[in-house]
């Protein structure tokens, strides 16, 4: 028996929370939604269409979280990752508008960067700021009007395509999570990413360049939520200055659910995945079960709550 306590109490919360919850919320459904079409391929399929974006914003954010930076203005570069993108296609061709989303984002992580980086102000005022800053922009850009996206190469390729009947948002996200795993787990710019998180002072005296690694975090987070811009703009076909908005919160769910810890040094790209659809289910049972937005705030918000209190439990050990 005390040996069955000692494992138990080494056992990584965190870690493994994810995997059982995912399990356990999944049968919830399944079982009780069961006559309500929960479990058919149609569904399931859609639950993972509808997170594409928010796991492509989650990779960022597990990238920045690790280092002991927090990016919150994404949902705000979505916007004008897609806005910028749906302009561009207006007069020039696709590759121009996917560069010019691609570019909105990572130019935004750029400068949260460089102020984080090299000025040294704490990341969370500063993507605050930013936040607010890019929503207004966004809803300026077009004088908050939808603009359509006509180009059918750009939508079969970020939204509504598919190949060998495997939807595209699909495999983005295969392939997103594939390299954002890789790169986290098996390249040295991933294992400075977790020593500057775990102790940047250490990291600065180990020889790691510290401020261009927190740029760079912040970068990929602008350019993944600029992404993730471009898939939104692709499925529905329109891009306008509300995407994004409701992201916040699912994405960091999504993260510290996933396993990432809040305080830097920890952090997984599969958990965040998990952590998506996660999210994502448990938003397609509430509305099967008939709860309306704002009981799926409050779900959201328990969670939150929860995966923040195993992290800091986790950390303190």
């Amino acid at each position: 028996m005390t040996t069955i306590a000692a494992r138990l109490q080494r056992l990584d919360l965190q870690r493994s929370v994810i995997y059982l919850g995912f399990l356990a919320i999944f049968l919830f459904f399944a079982i009780t939604l069961h006559g309500d079409g929960f479990l058919t391929s149609r569904n399931l399929t859609n639950i993972v269409l509808q997170t594409a974006p928010a796991t492509i914003m989650a990779i960022g954010l597990v990238f920045a979280l690790s280092a002991g930076e927090i990016d919150l203005s994404f949902g705000s570069v979505v916007a004008v990752s897609a806005l910028s993108a749906a302009v561009a296609m207006q007069s020039y061709p696709m590759a121009v508008g996917v560069l010019a989303g691609l570019g909105a984002g990572a130019l935004i992580g750029a400068i949260n960067g460089v102020l984080v980086a090299y000025l040294r102000l704490p990341s969370f005022l500063v993507t605050l700021a930013t936040m607010g800053l890019f929503a207004g922009i966004a809803r300026s850009m077009t004088d908050l009007r939808s603009i359509p996206v006509l180009n059918d190469t750009f939508t079969g390729i970020f939204g509504s395509g598919s190949l060998f009947s495997v939807p595209s948002l699909v495999i983005w996200t295969v392939v997103a999570v594939a390299i954002g795993h890789i790169v986290y787990r098996n390249t040295r710019f991933g294992a400075h990413v977790l020593a500057t998180g775990d102790n940047a002072r250490a990291a600065q005296v180990s020889g790691i360049k510290v401020p261009r690694i927190r740029l760079g975090v912040l970068m990929l987070c602008g350019t993944m939520a600029g992404l993730a811009g471009l898939l939104y703009a692709g499925r529905l076909q329109a891009a306008k200055y509300t995407l994004g908005e409701s992201d916040l919160m699912t994405v960091i769910a999504a993260v510290i659910v996933g396993g990432t810890a809040l305080n830097g040094g920890k952090g997984s790209i599969i958990g965040a995945l998990l952590g998506s659809l996660l999210m994502g289910m448990l938003n397609n049972g509430l509305i099967l079960m008939g709860l309306d937005v704002s009981d799926q705030m409050i779900v959201r918000g328990l969670i939150i709550l929860i995966a923040v209190a195993v992290s800091l439990r986790d950390a303190s050990r």
